[in-house]
């Protein structure tokens, strides 16, 4: 059930890992205590509903191997089934089945492939794969099975699936998606994240929803004051969990994860394996089944050209300028500008804006309605010119695949990682100075030249 939101950024600390809690308020999840789980008194519940399609099941070694291959699929653990080739095979029920054939899902991508009977047999386990290869419908279709397999809410009941997504933005688009597909079945959802009003979200909460997206900070809030309860969670999501270690949520989410009882599933999903990751997943998962898709190694996106130009901090707003000049000369690209700084962010877009270029900007200080506003405006190209930080770096949808979505910036951006659909063509620029040359960067290119983009 989607509330409406309104526009004041109310607790804008809580919602970022890096929050300037003071000595007066404390820290996020202070209030909350870890629970004693005694599983003899718990409710049983079910957690595997996967049963092998006949066509799954005479598919032999060799073959299974192959396909495997072919797609990049690598496991790490024991006990993984096999990949299924298509939807019906997974054995959804219809209702979801139809959905997929409405929005015109042709077949499975490597990591639902893979995921789907994985997660379907109540096994933990880590997704690995780039953003944009499918990985939400890879665990909300199983949470949508799960869930209609355990009794129904009672009144003072939380969800039963508990997503936890690191931006407002993914999580409200994670919802979305799960509106999409929850609602022939009934099954209700909310997003509760930070910089909105409480009450919709409240509401929502007390109605009671099978399913909650939600960001860390916010969530704890609601817990802290007993608005809801994790009791009931038995399906437990880190969606991009590399991101939210990133951004200091790690505290959080071991406070939240205090509060669901241990022999819940859980799935985590990430773009990348650092070490920090994997401590998190041997903390929270047990007996799991490792999928990486392509390397582990954090690399380019190659339907994306990356240009890297080294240079002075006084020279980059003219060779901006100069990028802008032949990117917009075609009139169905679409830019986005990654800034540093949230004030580096307002006084870019003021420029460009002064000098006529049709730019709006993004970052942790707008309120969620104007945020929405200014992405609904980038992505219906009215306004095709985005500058953000990094709220804007992964998981956003992308404009229609016909036109091709730039990438341009000093901060060190996910590129491709903002497109869930990469589609060759793409291009990517990198203005850095000298102070960066140590970092994670490609080998640069000769400066820019006109014609060079």
């Amino acid at each position: 059930m989607r509330g409406s939101y309104g526009d004041r950024e109310r607790d804008r600390g809580r919602d970022r890992g890096s929050s300037r809690s003071g000595k007066k308020f404390g820290n996020p999840g202070d209030r909350l205590r870890k629970k004693r789980w005694d599983l003899d008194e718990l409710p049983k519940f079910e957690k595997n509903f996967y049963n092998e399609h006949p066509e799954v099941q005479r598919m032999t070694q060799s073959e299974m191997e192959e396909y495997r291959k072919k797609k990049e699929i690598t496991i790490r653990g024991s006990g993984c089934p096999k990949p299924v080739l298509s939807f019906q095979q997974a054995q959804f029920p219809q209702y979801v089945i139809d959905v997929l054939v409405q929005q015109n899902f042709k077949e499975p991508t490597a990591i639902q492939a893979q995921g789907f009977p994985l997660a379907l047999s109540g096994r933990d386990m880590v997704g690995i794969a780039q953003t944009g290869s499918g990985k939400t419908l890879a665990y909300l279709l199983p949470a949508i099975v799960h869930i209609n397999h355990q009794p129904y809410l009672e009144r003072g009941d939380g969800p039963v699936c508990l997503v936890l997504a690191p931006t407002r933005e993914l999580a409200q688009q994670v919802q979305q998606v799960a509106c999409d597909y929850g609602k022939a079945s009934r099954i209700k959802s909310t997003c509760v994240y930070g910089g909105a009003p409480k009450g919709p979200q409240i509401r929502d909460l007390e109605r009671g929803v099978e399913i909650c997206i939600a960001t860390p900070g916010r969530l704890i809030d609601f817990l802290e004051g007993g608005k809801t309860n994790l009791r009931r969670c038995t399906y437990l999501v880190l969606d991009e969990a590399d991101r939210m270690l990133d951004m200091g949520f790690e505290p959080q989410i071991r406070k939240i994860v205090d509060q669901i009882r241990p022999d819940r599933q859980t799935l985590m999903w990430s773009a990348t394996w650092p070490k920090e990751v994997r401590q998190l997943a041997e903390d929270f998962l047990r007996d799991y089944v490792q999928i990486n898709i392509g390397a582990l190694e954090l690399s380019a996106n190659h339907n994306i050209l990356q240009i890297v130009d080294v240079c002075m901090e006084n020279e980059k707003d003219q060779k901006l300028i100069q990028l802008m000049e032949e990117i917009m000369a075609e009139k169905e690209n679409k830019t986005i500008i990654f800034a540093e700084t949230k004030r580096r962010c307002d006084d870019l877009t003021r420029r460009m804006r002064r000098d006529g270029w049709p730019a709006m900007c993004i970052h942790g200080d707008k309120s969620q309605p104007e945020r929405d506003w200014v992405l609904s405006e980038f992505r219906s190209g009215k306004a095709p010119i985005l500058i953000a930080t990094d709220v804007a770096s992964r998981g956003l949808v992308s404009p229609p695949a016909s036109r091709s979505t730039q990438a341009l910036g000093s901060l060190q951006p996910d590129l491709g990682m903002t497109n869930r659909k990469p589609t060759r063509g793409e291009k990517a620029a990198r203005l850095i100075t000298e102070k960066l040359e140590h970092g994670p960067l490609t080998k640069p290119s000769p400066s820019l030249r006109p014609g060079h983009w």
